[in-house]
């Protein structure tokens, strides 16, 4: 994403108090990034190349979190 990072842009969002399923993908990924986004709430982190069903996976559970 250009001008803000997918961290950066959920930081935002948690802190106006938005509560929205998120995954991340990414190919450039480190395991304190991975830590970071997961304690913050994120439903899954993927790096790529990822499995169909993993990704699946996620999309589920996101699902049934948030009653989509």
């Amino acid at each position: 994403m250009k001008g803000l990072s997918g961290v950066e842009l959920q930081d935002r969002l948690k802190a106006e108090g938005r509560r929205i399923p998120i995954i991340f993908i990414t190919a450039f990924a480190d395991d304190g990034m991975r830590s970071h986004v997961l304690e913050s709430g994120a439903i899954g982190f993927l790096r790529k190349p990822f499995s169909d069903e993993k990704l699946i996976n996620y999309i589920d559970s996101a699902l049934a979190q948030y009653d989509c």
